[in-house]
């Protein structure tokens, strides 16, 4: 299934997408780790960025019982989202965080949720404030005043 999910065409992939939302909406945690194991955040991931609204919707929804289940595990170990970073890497996050400017409200709204609740971005102006302020040219990263060190003469 997750092969099709990510080699398929387009309709087919449609329908494993499907079958994937459907097995996160459903399953046991330990089900959704083994589907995480057989690969298919980076698919899911492919998704986000295709021009049918359905489809980023299911793979969205995918995505954050996916993250729902490392949120579980994180906590219960005291951890980080290993999930998180599985998104992060299948370049997920970046396309969620493009998303908030899709036209769907529905698609708009589901990122906010998941970008607030498992990445800890509050919005997009939060965003704006981790770029390094210019001047001239030197790069000033939210440092008010430069730090002295003072390594004992």
């Amino acid at each position: 299934l997750i092969q099709l999910l990510a080699n398929a065409e387009f309709d087919i992939r449609k329908e494993a997408a499907w079958a994937i939302s459907n097995a996160t909406s459903g399953g046991s945690s330990n089900q959704i780790k083994f589907l995480v194991q057989q690969g298919c955040i980076r698919p899911l991931c492919d998704l986000l960025s295709v021009n049918d609204t359905k489809i980023v919707n299911i793979a969205l929804e995918g995505l954050e019982n996916i993250l729902k289940v490392g949120e579980e595990d994180a906590k219960a170990s005291n951890g980080h989202n290993q999930m998180a970073t599985f998104i992060a890497e299948a370049e997920g996050l970046t396309k969620i965080e493009e998303l908030q400017q899709h036209s769907n409200n529905d698609i708009y709204e589901k990122c906010i949720k998941i970008l607030e609740t498992y990445f800890g971005i509050e919005d997009e102006e939060e965003m704006a404030e981790l770029q390094p302020n210019t001047e001239g040219n030197q790069f000033a990263f939210g440092v008010d005043q430069p730090q002295q060190f003072d390594f004992g003469s």
